[in-house]
């Protein structure tokens, strides 16, 4: 554990019912922090932050960034953006929007106080990477007009934005990096591997495979994210990021279901499908500067991690 500032802070944390930003939110209160949720329920949900809400110190408020925002304020956690294929190519306007008006909002509010900014960006930034494991100097491979775009540019367009006010306006910013993160609190129906395959299996239904399953990706559970967030946040200000945060422990998505199969005991079969546009076919981050400058990396193991959320969704969704 972090150890706690010792004294009360107040902080704004933008998709706070979500699933990092609930986990966030929980996580602050633990420390002894006011805590202002922000979100506008696209994909977050009440339920996520439901037992915060008789705590005093947390306020739950339903906006969206991408209208100004005024709050009095000690610390910004932005994390408001649809983080999945499935919603935010729903409305892919409103998810660029969402990053970069948004971060024009959050930003023009940090810029007021001069509160230390944090940017929950993503390693989508790197696009299908040519360069493995990726480094936080590697400037990605993003096509600009593909159906993924409206994220992976608009969280790049956030992180330009996060660093032009910090040259231009002095404004505290912190950039992090989120690689595949998994956990208790996902949506159920998100599109993101770890959930469609938890639920596919639990409801014996197959588990969908795209491709021949040989794309990799790097799974980190939500407490070790959460605390490498919180790390960076607290690291001096001279330590603006990027820096990665995820899971340095590489596995292809057919291991991935596998895995899933063998801990639920279900008995669904693999069906195969056309690979999505776009999809990278490999992704791990090289974790060096976080475990230089916040002394950070995962300690939950996967297996460990991956049973726990088994065991969320069956007393969450099939109890």
């Amino acid at each position: 554990m972090i150890p706690s500032r010792g004294y009360h802070e107040r902080i704004l944390v933008t998709g706070g019912a979500g699933f990092l930003g609930s986990h966030l939110c929980e996580r602050l209160l633990d420390r002894g922090a006011e805590v202002v949720s922000v979100d506008n329920y696209f994909t977050g949900s009440r339920t996520n932050i439901g037992h915060l809400l008789a705590n005093p110190r947390f306020e739950a408020l339903r906006h969206d960034i991408t209208f100004p925002i005024h709050l009095e304020v000690d610390r910004i956690y932005n994390l408001a953006c649809p983080a999945s294929p499935v919603h935010y190519q729903h409305d892919p306007v409103q998810t660029t929007k969402t990053s970069v008006h948004g971060a024009i909002n959050v930003l023009g509010l940090a810029k007021r106080l001069q509160a230390p900014i944090l940017q929950a960006s993503t390693s989508e930034v790197y696009g299908d990477p040519t360069v493995h494991p990726q480094t936080e100097d590697y400037w990605g491979n993003v096509n600009p007009i593909g159906l993924r775009a409206c994220y992976d540019e608009g969280k790049r367009c956030a992180e330009t934005l996060f660093f032009d006010y910090h040259r231009q306006h002095a404004v505290p910013i912190k950039v992090v990096r989120i690689f595949n993160t998994y956990g208790p609190r996902m949506h159920p129906n998100d599109g993101r591997v770890v959930s469609n395959f938890i639920m596919q299996a639990l409801k014996g239904e197959p588990l969908t495979i795209y491709g021949e399953g040989q794309q990799t990706r790097s799974f980190c559970y939500v407490d070790d994210l959460i605390d490498g967030m919180i790390r960076f946040m607290e690291a001096g200000p001279e330590h603006t990021g990027p820096i990665n945060l995820g899971n340095p422990v590489e596995i292809t998505i057919l291991e991935l279901a596998e895995k899933v199969l063998q801990l639920t005991g279900s008995s669904s079969v693999l069906e195969r499908r056309p690979l999505p546009s776009d999809d990278p076919k490999q992704r791990r981050p090289d974790i060096g500067r976080a475990k230089a400058v916040i002394g950070w990396e995962p300690k939950v193991s996967f297996d460990d991690g991956l049973e726990r959320t088994i065991h969320s969704f069956r007393s969450r969704y099939f109890s």
